[in-house]
């Protein structure tokens, strides 16, 4: 079928903004000291800030969320791990494990992420992958599919071991926003102090001092450091409903870095929405015309000034020539409803047909219907 563009104003959901104070449509000028940096918006994945982004670097122990999300994922948090000796033998930031001891997963993946333990890395790359090695094979596999192009991971804790160790910051940032979206991995990156139940009990206290001294809207993250990567920092933070992941590689002043970026965000930027799931209000070709469904709401981050700019257009498919869709066409979509800030896409959301079911019942049909449901007998 050809398509045809319409234009339109969106009647009864598009775009009243409330003025803003601040206009925000220029560069950000609040230092960084990393070699890398990044401020992203976690829903939309939009990149509010960035400094040499995608420039493949040393991450330290922020390795450990890729650990713990995988660990998360594996569905055995509550199943009971035998610390090897290879576990206990892991050196730099521990939890001081002994071979032969036993902590559920769970205990481990909260030393791992609040006192940062390569032991703890090491037990759980252990139980989870079969071996260490098997581990960072699913690291590597998990990271292809997340979408970190410049990644490769040789071990679950970060150190120095392998040169070629690397990611980069927009990287993390993906990682951190897929690691936002599962609820366990929330609670234990915003948890301050957390008991071990093993053989011995173990109280961990978070070494993220963004979270636990500050900063007042952080909401977790997980801090590294080498001595070849330097300080490495992770962060995530909420305000206002807005909420953003800060990642700084090779910062001597990461903690500033990070609330430098979260202040100049929450600042200029507010969660706007753009549309909302369900049938989509619209002046368009009577076909059409209340059949057309979102699948999905839509939000994003937008300055004042953006939000002055911001424009909406549908593009359909020409009604079909037989008067409906098909049963196969109607899984499919009929078109798209495109914003755009200043002539560029910032979203484009699949439209699909959903037909008003009464429209397309005849009269004898309603009555059979309500015999049918009065008792239980269809018209002849």
């Amino acid at each position: 079928m050809k398509k045809t563009i319409v234009h339109c104003l969106l009647v009864g959901f598009l775009f009243f903004f409330q003025s803003s104070e601040v206009l925000a449509n220029e560069p950000a000028t609040f230092p960084v000291s990393g070699q890398a940096a990044i401020l992203m918006e976690q829903s939309s994945g939009r990149v509010l800030y960035s400094k040499n982004e995608h420039q493949p670097l040393k991450i330290a122990s922020i390795t450990k969320i890729m650990t713990a999300i995988l660990a998360i994922e594996s569905g055995k948090l509550d199943e009971t791990v035998t610390v090897s000796k290879r576990a206990e033998g892991t050196e730099g930031s521990s939890l001081y494990l002994v071979a032969g001891e036993k902590l559920t997963l769970r205990d481990l993946v909260y030393g791992l992420m609040l006192r940062s333990g390569n032991d703890a890395a090491i037990a759980i790359a252990e139980h989870v992958g079969g071996s260490v090695e098997g581990f960072v094979f699913l690291m590597n596999e998990k990271a292809e599919e997340i979408g970190m192009s410049n990644t490769l991971f040789r071990n679950p804790h970060g150190l120095d071991t392998d040169e070629d160790h690397l990611s980069s910051a927009y990287d993390m940032a993906l990682l951190t926003q897929y690691a936002m979206g599962n609820e366990e991995y929330r609670d234990i990156s915003s948890t301050k102090d957390y008991r071990s139940k093993g053989d011995k009990v173990r109280v961990f206290h978070n070494k993220n001092r963004l979270l636990t001294e500050k900063y007042s809207y952080s909401t977790g993250g997980k801090t590294g450091y080498t001595k070849l990567a330097k300080r490495t920092l992770v962060s995530t933070a909420s305000k206002d409903g807005l909420d953003l992941i800060a990642v700084t590689l090779n910062a001597p002043d990461d903690w500033d870095d990070h609330m430098h970026m979260f202040n100049w965000g929450f600042e200029h930027y507010s969660l706007e929405r753009l549309v909302s799931k369900g049938k989509l209000k619209s002046k368009v070709d009577p076909f059409y015309e209340g059949n057309l469904y979102v699948p999905y709401d839509v939000v994003y981050p937008l300055t004042t000034e953006e939000k002055s700019q911001l424009q909406s257009a549908l593009t359909l498919k020409n009604p079909p020539k037989r008067g409906k869709f098909t049963d196969q066409e109607l899984l499919e979509p009929i078109g798209k409803l495109a914003f755009t800030v200043d002539g560029k896409t910032i979203e484009s959301i699949p439209l699909y047909y959903q037909a008003q079911e009464e429209e397309h019942v005849s009269l004898f049909q309603k009555i059979g219907r309500l015999l049918t449901f009065i008792i239980g007998v269809r018209p002849l």
